[in-house]
């Protein structure tokens, strides 16, 4: 479990992260969300001791994480797939990983084949590899002390469509393992698709610590998408029963405060005839973008 406590962070006069607090559970995937620069790397950061907390406390399993003797057993992280030596082969850098937290030279091999790195291109200097070959390495490293707690920042960055499916199944099994599965991203549709919980911050302070049904829920609500013959007299029906009603094309309406059983019931009152009926559910992406929306500090298209 990791478990932070009014967490601070502050360099001069920037406050990076302020009194930050929340709990990431194992048996789930946790996505960690908020605009750049909201102080999620460095949240990450002191959560592996890389960097010192002003106050507060970050904890994994109970314990600083920089007090355990061979921490790749406790906890495996991915944080900047560049930070690797580029002279060295795959397996050269994993199994020096390896020798310093006692870990048997077998498991190398067995992360390897994992992430889908051949024994060919395990064998290449780290410096000729992709984006997409060096984050599938750092996983590898995650992974290489077969550890309870899993920590990834923006994993997906440079993977192709197969790659992505692939981290996608594994966060899963991980968490199905029950195992503690915290990742940091900006794709939206990918923390639909694999995260149950989510911690969203924004300017170093916690917006929300829920589930992503929860979350999403807090966005505008769903819509519902009406295609008739009859639009007009279909929208003046709506509008008097007072919801909103945006008009697309010539056809197709946008409803907003009336659900569609509500619209079918109307439809079928007034003798209107219908070519489609579809609720539009709130998306991820757009409750992020509302309450995030005072936490970004680059908004595009703003003048100063």
């Amino acid at each position: 479990m990791i478990e932070v406590e009014q967490l601070t962070k502050r360099y001069g006069p920037t406050t990076a992260v302020r009194d930050l607090s929340f709990t990431v559970r194992p048996g789930h995937v946790t996505g960690f969300l908020g605009p750049n620069g909201a102080g999620k790397t460095t949240t990450l950061r002191m959560l592996l001791g890389l960097v010192e907390p002003t106050a507060g406390t970050a904890t994994i399993g109970g314990h600083v994480f920089r007090r355990h003797p061979r921490g790749l057993r406790h906890v495996g992280a991915l944080l900047d797939a560049h930070d690797v030596h580029g002279g060295r082969s795959a397996r050269a850098h994993l199994h020096a990983m390896a020798c310093g937290n006692r870990i048997p030279r077998r498991r190398v091999d067995e992360v390897l084949a994992e992430v889908g790195l051949t024994r060919a291109a395990a064998g290449r200097r780290i410096g000729t590899y992709s984006l997409g070959m060096r984050q599938r390495l750092g996983i590898a490293a995650a992974l290489l002390g077969d550890p309870p707690v899993l920590m990834f920042d923006e994993p997906l960055n440079g993977l192709d469509p197969e790659g992505v499916l692939w981290v996608r199944g594994l966060f899963r099994r991980l968490a199905r393992e029950g195992r503690t599965v915290f990742v940091s991203s900006h794709l939206m549709s990918e923390m639909e698709h694999t995260a149950d919980e989510l911690v969203v911050i924004g300017r170093g302070e916690l917006i929300a610590a829920e589930s992503l049904a929860e979350f999403a829920a807090r966005g505008t609500e769903p819509t519902v998408t009406v295609r008739s013959p009859d639009s007009g007299a279909l929208a003046a029906v709506l509008v008097t029963e007072g919801a909103a009603v945006e008009r697309c094309d010539g056809d197709t309406l946008r409803v907003r405060g009336a659900g569609a059983v509500r619209v079918g019931e109307l439809a079928h009152e007034h003798r209107l005839l219908l070519w489609e009926l579809t609720t539009q559910a709130a998306s991820l992406e757009t409750a992020f973008m509302e309450l995030t929306a005072d936490s970004v500090e680059y908004a595009a298209g703003e003048t100063r």
